[in-house]
């Protein structure tokens, strides 16, 4: 029962490939195929999703770029097609890809409206939590609220909450959907607090462990990545509370949909084998409670 879909997937891909000199779309695909080489951009510094130590590049998200690399070099019939790796700058992913200088980003990042004006997104290859890092020795009313408990014993309004948040220095890093939601629940709320904005992870938790910042908002996995390896990381703790959720996914050529397709055919592919959950476990360890919950959502049938 399993065996049909996958070979009338793999049908499919067959009648694609020997087309592709008839199919304007497929800008991706052709570059490919007259370069030999399939090029993955990322970010160099986002463990454990891509990094870079002593030359060689790996993570979650590169492994799953490897997988498509595989199914682009199978189906062209490509077999000494080479993969090259691109670093990129936050700031440098669109225009690299516009440009053809790579020809995926393999570093997951949110989809939004603006962003999608630029360029086109697989499915969902890991869905993101906002959490927090905080000293240990930080203020008790603080990590009360950051933690969704009550200040105190009597009745809960917006101002009692508020003699938690206020008068503390927040950092985040600048730009993106964090920065913009955490502005918007300090103004909705009333919170008389200082946001700072830094280039990093790294800068912000040590904006933290210099007390020079009283809370670092990022997502959940980087912080906890960040404090394997941070010198002060015995000193401060990621707290287990989850302010927002946010699917993200790899970005790519916009209108590009025959490549598109064959990106989220992988992605579908590897949802349903289990291989992602397998990948998820070895480079971000076990999945939070509820979890899999989404692979069916995000596996295409």
């Amino acid at each position: 029962m399993n065996m049909k879909p996958h070979n009338t997937v793999s049908l499919l891909f067959a009648g694609l490939f020997a087309l592709l000199p008839m199919l304007a779309g497929a800008n991706t695909l052709e570059r490919v195929r007259m370069s030999n080489t399939f090029t993955l951009g990322y970010l160099p510094d986002l463990a454990p999703f891509s990094s870079e130590e002593g030359g060689k590049v790996g993570g979650y998200a590169i492994d799953l770029c490897l997988k498509i690399a595989e199914r682009v070099k199978e189906g062209l019939g490509l077999s000494d097609m080479q993969v090259r790796y691109q670093a990129v700058s936050p700031d440098q992913a669109v225009g690299a890809i516009q440009s053809g200088e790579i020809d995926i980003f393999c570093t997951p990042t949110p989809e939004t409206l603006e962003r999608r004006a630029s360029v086109s997104y697989s499915r969902p290859v890991y869905t993101a939590g906002l959490s927090v890092v905080v000293r240990k020795d930080a203020a008790p009313t603080l990590v009360r609220v950051l933690s969704g408990e009550a200040v105190h014993t009597g009745p809960t309004w917006r101002a009692t909450i508020n003699q938690g948040l206020a008068n503390h220095t927040y950092a985040t890093v600048e730009g993106g959907i964090t920065e913009d939601m955490i502005r918007d629940r300090m103004r909705k709320l009333g919170v008389i607090a200082t946001l700072v904005t830094v280039d990093s992870h790294e800068q912000g938790m040590r904006l933290v462990a210099e007390r020079k910042a009283d809370a670092f908002f990022a997502e959940r996995m980087l912080l906890q990545n960040g404090l394997q390896k941070d010198a002060f990381a015995e000193q401060m703790r990621v707290l287990d509370t989850l302010f927002a959720y946010a699917p993200v996914a790899m970005a790519l050529e916009r209108g590009d949909e025959d490549f598109r397709l064959l990106v989220d055919t992988v992605i579908s592919e590897l949802y349903r084998s289990g291989e992602i959950e397998q990948l998820h476990r070895k480079h971000l360890g076990e999945l939070r409670e509820g979890a899999q919950l989404l692979f069916p959502i995000y596996a295409l049938p």
